[in-house]
Order: structure tokens, then sequence, then C-alpha cells
């Protein structure tokens, strides 16, 4: 029987690269795009063909896509700055939309796009779920485009395309230690005794999610999500101090922690703000990503477990796993 194949963006990304080796061990042929040859180094599996381009570049998208089925487009652009006014926009709503109109050209059954869980808001009255709508303005200008390109999803829906939405939340564990495994990259400072930073009181809760466990999502999104449908892609909720014991617990290391008030975090973020437009140092943190801490962000995985079969790692097994990794790796 010959094997279906799908099409991939951001396959080389973090949460692309778990993707991937998932669809090949349920028996599918990848087509992936790459933007460099460094980015898919060892990643020249059988199974996937590998197509240079990026998703603002039509004629790669049609080449990549001829043949395909099915499309997860995961690839955006997550950076916590955005260097060139206007990248946001560029690759998250008009790459969405190159995307799904070369799938529709290509007569492609249905797309699973990557959105976020923070385009739903902060929790401040009760758990975020799907039908959460963000009670404040989006904090960061990715959130804001996420949100745009998911409204304009939705009139491709109307229009009678098959596409459904994911929105994981703070995804974690082996793999890329990229911008966008930032925990991952706090827990390995932390474990090494690089970190000894709390946010504020550390009581700030958020979501985590295993990146296995965010792979087989997308997947199941593919086979028994609604089109039209958004469903969350998350994990355990707990605050940062939760996490720290845990990580105390595991490692059976304790390192000094020192709580840092938000106002102080503020400051270093404009500060930060201002060596950008000084020297171009891109800034690690905006000030828009201190005032999230503000909130709680706690979320429920209910529908995706209820209709997807989304099934949750707990917590305290997804970090055994994922600092048994970073122990392995330098």
């Amino acid at each position: 029987m010959e094997k279906v194949k799908v099409f991939v963006t951001g396959g080389t990304g973090f949460i692309g690269m778990h993707l991937i080796k998932q669809l090949l061990d349920e028996g599918f042929e990848v087509h992936a795009i790459y933007r460099s040859e460094s980015k898919i180094a060892g990643m020249k599996h059988n199974g996937v063909t590998w197509f240079k381009g990026d998703i603002l570049d039509l004629d790669v998208l049609k080449t990549a896509m001829q043949g395909c089925l099915q499309v997860y487009h995961v690839a955006a652009y997550a950076s916590a700055w955005e260097e060139k006014p206007g990248d946001f926009k560029k690759y998250n709503v008009q790459g969405t939309i190159n995307i799904i109109e070369t799938a529709r050209e290509a007569k492609v059954e249905k797309i699973v796009v990557t959105s976020t869980a923070g385009v739903f808001g902060p929790s401040i009255v009760k758990f975020i779920d799907e039908q959460s709508i963000s009670p404040l303005p989006h904090f960061t200008g990715y959130e804001l485009s996420k949100a745009e390109s998911e409204n304009l999803i939705a009139q491709y829906v109307q229009k009678g395309m098959n596409i459904v939405i994911v929105n994981p939340t703070r995804v974690f564990g082996p793999g890329l230690l990229s911008e966008s495994n930032s925990v991952t990259i706090l827990i390995k400072k932390y474990i090494n005794g690089k970190w000894h930073f709390v946010p504020g009181n550390g009581k700030s809760i958020g979501n985590y999610a295993y990146v296995e466990d965010v792979a087989k999502g997308h997947i199941l999104a593919m086979k028994n999500g609604k089109a039209g449908q958004k469903y969350i892609l998350g994990g355990e909720n707990l605050s940062y101090n939760d996490i720290f014991q845990q990580l105390d617990a595991l490692t059976g290391k304790r390192f000094a922690k020192f709580s840092i008030p938000l106002w102080l975090m503020l400051f270093v973020a404009h500060f930060l703000l201002l060596l950008n437009r000084l020297i171009k140092l891109k800034p690690a943190f905006t000030p828009a990503h201190v005032r999230k801490f503000n909130y709680n962000w706690e979320l429920s995985v209910d529908k995706a477990v209820s209709q997807l079969g989304y099934q949750v790692t707990p917590f305290s097994q997804a970090l055994k796993k994922t600092v048994e990794y970073l122990s392995k790796t330098k």
C-alpha cells in the first residue's frame, strides 16, 4: 500500500522535529521545508523529502505540497522580539494564508494549524478553555498575530475548507534548545546551578505541556479534529515554585533562589529595549512578557482529551525524562 504523503512546515523546530518522528513511526511519508543545511543536519531520515525555502516562497510551497493529502502548519515567527517591524504579521498571518491557499490549489484534504494558547488570555476568573475570550488586550505581537491568523482561518472554514487549530501551552521536553523551548532551557540552567531567579513571588501559574504529547496531539487533531474547532494541547497547571520544588526533589540539589520583584524585572526589560535601540542587542524579554507574570494562565485540556483522545504525561514523569535527556547533552 502506498504511504500517505503529508506536508509539514516548521519541521526543523522544537515541536516539528517530534511531529515528523511520530509521523514516520506511524507510516506516513513526509514532505518538509528548511531554510539552511545546518537545520536538517541529522534529520535526513528515510521517509522525509526536504525542500529548501520558507512559508513566504509560494513556488517552493507548491512543489513541496504536490501529492500531499494532509498539511501540518507548525512554522511561526515566535521570537520574544520583533527584530523587523511587520515580521509577526508577515510570517504568522501572510505565511498562514500562503499555506492555506497553496493547500486549496493542491486539493489537500485537511490542515492542522499550530497557534498558541496565549490567544485566550490569562485566567482571571476561571480556567481557560477553547471558548474563552481574552479579557485583556493581547500582551505580545506574537499573540496578536496568531489571533489574527485564527480569525482568517475561520473565514476559510466558512468557505468549506477543513482546517483545525491546535493551541499548545508552555511546551518543554527533550529536543532543540531554542527560543520556543525556553522552559527546558530554564530547567537546564537551574540543574547546572546557573539560574537562581524566581519571577515575582513564584506563585504565577502556567500550564506546562510535554512536547511528545503536543506532537501526538497534532496527529490526533488531524485524525479526529473537526473543521473550525480549536483544541488546547497542554499539561498540568503549576507555579514556578512548584516546578523548582519538583526539580529539587528529582535531582537532590537545592540551589539558592531569589525572588525578583516584577517592578525590577519591568525596569530591566525597558533597559534592554534601550540597549536594543543603542547597540541593536536583542532583548531576552520585553515589558510585555514581564506583565504576563501579573496573571495566572491556568488552562483546561478537557476538550482535547474527550474529542481527540489526547493524553497528558504527568509533569513529574515528563520532568524526569527531560532532566535525563539534559544530563546526556552538553
